[in-house]
């Protein structure tokens, strides 16, 4: 605050009695915030104006207070003390256990044998201990085969054979019609030991079935835990479970527990589709709520590359759910750091807590026996720094944005509407300024975008990712830097004499007109997240009302300053803790979404829309101090070392220790290569380390330490060959482009792929069918490439239909557990009406590769070998793999 009472003279935008105090001691009336309604009478009033370090301390501690009790709530896992129906440390013995076999991948003995097993043994402990009770439990081990298709990672169709399943039953003694269905996986992907994922589910879901069993009062309903064997291989067991076990007809609604991080708090991310029962349920029940609409629409627009079993029940049975899963520390998420240890025992008693007490509450219900009643409609809900579940129906929602925009709009009609403001000058004004607004968005993302380009040209991407505040320094000081001067400017050179107090006031107006526009925007579309523009509009709007008097008698004195920013806590603080699952999520996906997302122009557009949306209800206050000088001087000079810091390469991204492990993640596959042709000889045959960084810095930091894998040996996409002619496990060639391959010794399983034709016929209606017979490991991979002019019309997988044709190209994942029979599959194919001379011979080009995940068909020498080499701060996940290539 100035320590002098500043003099402004002062336009009018409508009138209001007041009493301003000159200078001089005399007493001159004067309108709202010392505008008078005489267009002729300019008054001298006295208003405060804030001192420069005296708004940015305010705003600083403001934003940095805020920030610390997102983090604090975030580090209180359990409020209050367990009730003791949940055993969070029996849980945790469960957990040790799972994961002590180490990974998991399907059709391993780990898996289908010893995991098995140990879930089963614990199972019979219950129901032998619980059979003198209320309920009856029945156990039920299904191993289904079934294919389906899925447009997930471009879209591809699965096939798989016998996985496993462990359903268990748990009902009153005179059984249940409806049921409730918790869903958990035991599987895991190659060299993880999926603590986190998703073992530690699957221990709560065994402390829930026996706290459930053990109670005295009997169930309304029933409940199937779903232990199941095969979700890594993308959501295969859930849907053999769904489709194909007799007691899915009766299952009413389920819970999902997932994992896309370790450890932490669990967080409802999707409920639904529809079914606002479901989210009122968690609302009443859970002990430590957390839960959050905008997850559940950010995750299910696509943005986020992953998906759940919550999409195979939903779409392939029609049941709604509750999807949870644990996000923090997404950096070792699927790699060899996802241990038991890492995950807080605390973690395990708050998740416990919340299942618990959420099914409880939903087999107890009557809505679960006819819950169509109450089917329609969607649900607002948020929670409040996880102490409290705020949850509304989506058209009360509705009835409260437009509520809200109403009362704005009234709110600056009013002030158009003044007398002072014939001829619409202050919608002038309030135009003029939301340009001015509007450019330095714009400006400031352009600005700080060309920074995020120098960093990566000087081959400095991710840099923030071991040092995350790194980036807030960064991209952080240059966009606010480019926000303050951009209105600095305007305030100097474009408004000129204008009043501050005046601009301040104009300002504001800005930011409530802006956040008003986009609570229309998002409400019209029909999304629940609108309620986060509501909140910006509603309270600011309301603490601005109450601050009327104490801004048009003192100006942006220190009292309304304070109050001011009182005001905006609340919906700020929320804000900020959205701002935190952003980058929470966004951040460890940078180093899993492969070589062709430039990360630094994700992180740089992440901070620099987070300061243009905090910064929007601060903009008034740049107005409201006599200079800037300083804090653009301190903001620069952060800035400034910052990137000098980063081009030197002060700041490392990744980091392999123990305590906080930021990995690189390296995929390497010894490969073993034949391509036939027309006739089925061989034309060509290699072997080699196949070689893809799934991560934008590529081979970069690897180089120094193996520098045989560099760029002379970068491969080169063949388009005539199925996928490139590599043995892609997923289709996700167009996510990681860049691939190197070092030439090796040949691969020799023990149970090489047996692949061969059937039977070639032609048909009446002019297609050509082709039946194939495959035998090989549990995880295989079908490439088909009909070549130009030729197109499928029919097959022996999902629906018949062949879908998802990606680049003229069809991807088929298979597996299967233990004791499988032969693949038998076929396709009918149209040949060209043309064909092309200048493209390969034949009609059909048809792949397959096979991957050895576990056993002695894992390793090779040369594998061994290389992966000593790797530096400790990468994570490389390795396997043997063949790839097979046919003409026809």
């Amino acid at each position: 605050m100035e320590s002098d009472t500043t003099v402004r003279r002062i336009k009018q935008f409508g009138t209001q009695n007041c009493v301003a105090e000159d200078n001089d001691g005399s007493r001159d009336l004067c309108g709202n915030n010392g505008y008078s309604s005489d267009a002729k009478r300019k008054p001298e009033v006295s208003l405060y104006l804030l001192r420069e370090g005296l708004a940015a301390s305010l705003v600083s501690v403001f934003i940095l207070v805020l920030w610390g009790l997102v983090h604090l709530s975030l580090q209180q896992l359990v409020i209050g003390k367990p009730t003791g129906e949940f055993n969070a440390v029996r849980a945790r013995r469960h957990l040790e256990q799972i994961t002590s076999v180490g990974p998991r991948p399907v059709g391993s003995q780990e898996n289908e044998v010893l995991t098995v097993g140990y879930l089963l043994e614990q199972i019979e402990n219950i129901r032998v201990e619980t059979a003198a009770g209320a309920h009856q439990l029945t156990v039920d081990v299904q191993r289904p085969t079934g294919t389906f298709s899925i447009d997930f990672l471009g879209g591809f169709t699965s096939f798989y054979d016998r996985v496993t399943n462990i359903a268990v039953r748990l009902e009153p003694k005179g059984g249940a019609q409806h049921l409730m269905l918790a869903n958990c996986h035991f599987d895991t992907v190659a060299n993880s030991p999926g603590a986190s994922d998703d073992a530690v589910s699957c221990a709560v879901m065994l402390e829930v079935l026996h706290s459930l069993a053990n109670q005295s009062t009997p169930l309304h309903h029933g409940v199937i835990f779903l232990f199941n064997g095969a979700e890594e291989n993308i959501l295969q067991a859930s849907h053999g479970f769904i489709t194909q076990h007799p007691w899915a007809k009766q299952v009413r609604a389920f819970i999902n527990l997932e994992a896309a991080g370790v450890g932490g708090k669990e967080v409802v991310f999707q409920t639904g589709p529809e079914n606002p029962w479901l989210v009122q349920a968690y609302v009443h029940a859970a002990k430590h709520p957390f839960a959050s609409v905008v997850g559940q629409e950010v995750f299910q627009s696509g943005i986020i590359p992953s998906d759940t079993d919550f999409r195979i029940y939903r779409d392939f049975g029609n049941i709604p759910g509750i999807d949870l899963a644990f996000i923090e520390n997404g950096f070792i998420y699927h790699t060899k750091y996802d241990t038991a240890d890492r995950i807080l025992t605390d973690s395990i008693q708050r998740a416990g807590d919340n299942i618990l007490a959420v099914l409880k509450y939903l087999v107890m219900s009557e809505k679960l026996a006819d819950s169509s009643e109450y089917r329609h409609g969607n649900m607002v809900f948020f929670d409040l720094l996880g102490v409290v579940v705020v949850a509304y129906p989506a058209r009360v929602g509705t009835i409260l944005n437009y509520m809200v925009a109403t009362a704005t709009f009234l709110y600056l009609a009013k002030k158009a509407s003044l007398p002072g403001n014939g001829g619409g000058r202050y919608v002038r004004d309030l135009a003029c300024a939301t340009g001015v607004a509007v450019l330095s968005w714009f400006i400031t993302l352009l600005s700080v975008l060309i920074v995020a380009l120098l960093v990566t040209l000087l081959g400095r991407s991710m840099f923030w990712y071991n040092h995350f505040y790194a980036s807030i320094c960064l991209y952080g000081a240059a966009s606010t830097g480019k926000m303050i001067l951009v209105h600095t400017l305007a305030k100097n050179l474009y408004y000129g004499g204008v009043r501050l107090v005046e601009l301040g006031d104009l300002y504001f107006d800005v930011s409530l007109l802006l956040w008003c526009c986009s609570l229309v925007w998002l409400t019209q579309r029909g999304l629940c997240s609108a309620y986060v523009p509501m909140l910006m509009v509603a309270f600011p709007l309301a603490t601005r009302l109450l601050l009327a008097k104490e801004f048009k008698h003192r100006g942006a004195s220190v009292k309304y300053s304070m109050l001011y920013l009182l005001g905006l806590a609340l919906p700020y603080i929320h804000f900020m803790f959205l701002i935190w699952v952003v980058f929470e999520i966004f951040t460890p996906i940078m180093g899993r979404s492969g070589t062709e997302i430039p990360p630094e122009v994700v992180l740089a557009s992440l901070v620099t829309l987070a300061t243009i949306f905090l910064s929007s209800f601060f903009l008034h206050f740049i107005y409201l101090v006599r200079s800037t000088k300083w804090i653009l001087v301190g903001l620069g000079s952060v800035f400034i070392i910052m990137f000098l810091l980063v081009s030197c390469s002060f700041f490392f991204p990744y980091s392999g220790n123990p305590d906080s492990p930021r990995p690189k993640r390296v995929f390497l596959q010894h490969t073993t290569r034949t391509f036939h042709n027309l006739q089925g000889q061989v034309e060509n045959r290699d072997s080699g380390l196949w070689i893809n960084s799934f991560d934008y810095t590529a081979i970069q930091h690897i180089t120094p330490h193996i520098p045989e894998i560099n760029d002379s040996v970068r491969t080169s996409c063949r388009e005539d060959r199925p996928f490139c002619g590599y043995p892609w496990f997923l289709p996700v060639k167009f996510l990681s482009k860049k691939n190197w391959y070092l030439p090796a010794p040949e691969v020799s399983p023990s149970s090489p792929v047996e692949f061969s034709l059937l039977s070639k016929e032609e048909t009446s209606w002019g297609t050509i069918k082709m039946t194939f017979n495959v035998k090989g490991p549990s995880h295989m991979s079908l490439y088909l490439m009909p070549h130009r002019g030729a197109s499928l019309s029919t097959w022996s997988f999902g629906d018949g239909t062949p879908q998802f044709d990606l680049s003229g190209e069809y991807f088929v994942f298979y597996s299967h557990g233990l004791d499988a029979p032969t693949w038998t599959f076929w396709f009918e194919i149209q040949p060209p009406r043309d064909p092309d001379p200048s493209g390969p011979e034949g009609i059909i080009s048809v792949a397959i590769s096979s991957h050895y995940f576990f056993g002695e068909d894992q390793r090779t020498a040369q594998l061994e070998e290389i992966l000593r080499r790797f530096p400790t701060w990468a994570f490389p996940s390795s396997w043997v793999s063949t790839y097979d290539m046919y003409r026809y």
